[in-house]
């Protein structure tokens, strides 16, 4: 089976009904965050309805009016995207994606999605692709603004999920509005930009198995970075190095343990070669052994070098922690 690579050791493959199992294991992970959004959460509930999921889309991929592919981060499946509908007589389709936590932060749903609309109007000759998302979905609003889609309008209550109404807005971008191969727009620097963040986020991650490395910091960042901690009564500003050493100890010598941090919301504006995002976050984990939760806000700066777009300093402060029995 053929896989794209999406940086990041992930990667962009198909979903068949063969892999129906692998498909439920990763929709039992994300049900929590893809109910109501997408209907896999509902319609995959069992092996025979993960199955039925799977075909449906093959059915579609036969007829060409629909695909569908999974995105693994380190060989697990932790979202996809799709061609919920394709017309290629009207030139109109439609994407969708949805992760799970784990592959939250990265930037790879966008990245995903990017292929696949790059696909749509580079090898089909497509002239609208849809991005159709309920009002309230915020993470799904976000992809359809880093892929640079315009919100074309509301149409209000259209849509039911267990008793409850939703609100849907249609986003879209066109075949003349994407840019040409090998230009970098507007939408492919926030994409960069995403995917710096996510590099930062998920390197504290020491969830299972997974063995965080802050090292990987100096790559997103200029040698002359800042990380300034603004929690207390006077801001504390570190180098990399001095940011990284410490936390580094802290989340492999069993101090802080089951960590993770995740981006909620953010707000990006790039100004030619620089470029300023503020961002809510969220992070869990144990702490000697007890269970917290907390959260916060961050303000990044990037520039733009020749070796591509960095982060040149980072604030953040925390909303208090609260701990759980």
């Amino acid at each position: 089976m053929f896989t794209l690579p999406l940086g990041d050791h992930a990667g962009l493959s198909p979903l068949e009904p063969w892999q129906a199992q692998e498909f439920l294991s990763h929709i039992d992970r994300a049900r929590v965050l893809v109910d109501p959004w997408t209907p896999w959460a509902t319609f995959s509930t069992d092996l025979d309805s993960a199955t039925a999921s799977l075909r449906r889309y093959a059915d579609r991929q036969a007829d060409d009016t629909g695909r569908i592919y999974g995105i693994r981060l380190e060989g697990t499946l932790v979202g996809g995207v799709m061609f919920t509908r394709f017309d290629s007589a009207s030139g109109v389709c439609e994407v969708g994606c949805w992760l799970e936590r784990a592959g939250e932060g990265r930037g790879l749903a966008t990245r995903a999605c990017r292929v696949l609309i790059d696909w749509a109007f580079r090898e089909r000759g497509m002239s609208r692709v849809e991005w159709w998302v309920a009002s309230g979905n915020v993470r799904g609003i976000d992809v359809a603004r880093r892929l640079g889609m315009t919100r074309d309008g509301v149409l209000r209550q259209r849509s039911s999920h267990r008793g409850v109404r939703y609100d849907s807005e249609v986003w879209s971008v066109l075949s003349t509005e994407w840019p040409p191969a090998g230009g970098v727009s507007e939408a492919g620097v926030r994409a960069e930009l995403d995917r710096l963040m996510g590099v930062f986020v998920g390197a504290f991650t020491n969830t299972g198995s997974t063995r965080p490395d802050l090292g990987v910091i100096r790559d997103v960042f200029i040698p002359q970075g800042r990380i300034i901690a603004n929690v207390g009564d006077e801001p504390v500003i570190y180098d990399l190095d001095a940011f990284i050493e410490p936390r580094q100890k802290m989340l492999t010598d069993g101090t802080l343990t089951e960590f993770s941090e995740w981006e909620v919301a953010e707000r990006t504006e790039i100004f030619g070669s620089v470029a300023h995002r503020f961002s809510e976050y969220r992070k869990s984990g144990f702490h000697h052994g007890e269970w917290f939760e907390g959260g916060g806000y961050k303000t990044t700066q990037f520039v733009r070098t020749p070796a591509g777009w960095r982060m040149s300093s980072l604030a953040w402060d925390d909303v208090p922690a609260t701990a759980t029995a």
